[in-house]
């Protein structure tokens, strides 16, 4: 063989060997790529729920539970009534996650497109009248908010708790004129704990909530007033990854638990 022959057939060798490397390099690189694909990257950083404030303190609870469930992660909650809450997703605050006491306020943000896919009822609610320990008042009807000289408080109208009162209200035929309307829920049961109002038609979870501070009062026009509560991730959402794991908690056993306990209704 001459020296050139042996030179090319050298060069041949090398560059067999190199393409077989380059192939063992793709393969691994594929199968990399493959397990990274099975195993997707685990929930982390802030996330920011907007809720209705009769959800405080189960989504407080169900807050601290997703923490430990994902190390690395933090749930940020803006309370408060969903009305405002829902005004302010529109108008571009940023939140990852919409929990409504009402599928109207849910719409708020639906006709806008601001909520990534369809909201999902995840519970339901009913009233209850709150009065101070010991019921003082002997309330024991939705009527008997009505006698002069009770000073009653009420949720705005066009808040979810309003809403559903007056429906409760229409329900039985009664007109009633509170002391106030309040932005939310937890403002009116607050009237009652402060003492500055006799009674105050709210959700039976705050009035669970309060524990003593308060005396529940069960009436039947409540029935015809129960809220539907909806979730949803929001379109804009920072933290979708996160938020997703939210949701699915929320919507859980675990989750359904939690809030059950709390006293609301399976949806």
């Amino acid at each position: 063989m001459t020296r050139s022959a042996h030179r090319k057939r050298r060069i041949l060798q090398v560059a067999g060997v190199s393409a077989a490397a380059l192939l063992t390099l793709s393969a691994c690189s594929s199968a990399t790529g493959s397990d990274k694909g099975s195993s997707p990257a685990k929930p982390s950083g802030t996330i920011t729920v907007f809720a209705a404030a009769s959800l405080e303190e189960s989504f407080e609870a169900l807050g601290k539970t997703f923490e430990k469930q994902h190390p690395g992660t933090k749930v940020t909650f803006n309370f408060g009534g969903s009305d405002t809450l829902a005004a302010g997703i529109t108008s571009g605050a940023p939140a990852d996650v919409f929990a409504a006491a009402s599928t109207k306020t849910m719409a708020t943000v639906t006709d806008q497109q601001d909520a990534a896919g369809t909201p999902v009822t995840f519970v339901r609610n009913r009233l209850e009248i709150a009065t101070p320990p010991g019921n003082p008042d002997h309330v024991s009807s939705l009527k008997d908010l009505t006698e002069p000289g009770l000073k009653v408080v009420l949720c705005d109208k066009s808040v979810p708790c309003g809403a559903a009162a007056q429906k409760a209200l229409d329900a039985g035929g009664l007109k009633l004129t509170p002391v106030s309307y309040e932005q939310d829920v937890k403002s009116a049961l607050t009237k009652v704990e402060l003492k500055e109002a006799d009674a105050a038609v709210v959700y039976r979870t705050d009035v669970r909530a309060a524990g003593d501070k308060v005396a529940g009062v069960d009436f039947p026009e409540s029935a015809q007033a129960v809220n539907d509560y909806p979730i949803a991730l929001l379109k804009n959402a920072p933290n979708p990854k996160a938020a997703k794991a939210f949701v699915a908690l929320v919507r859980s056993p675990e989750g359904r638990k939690a809030l059950s306990e709390a006293g609301f209704l399976k949806p």
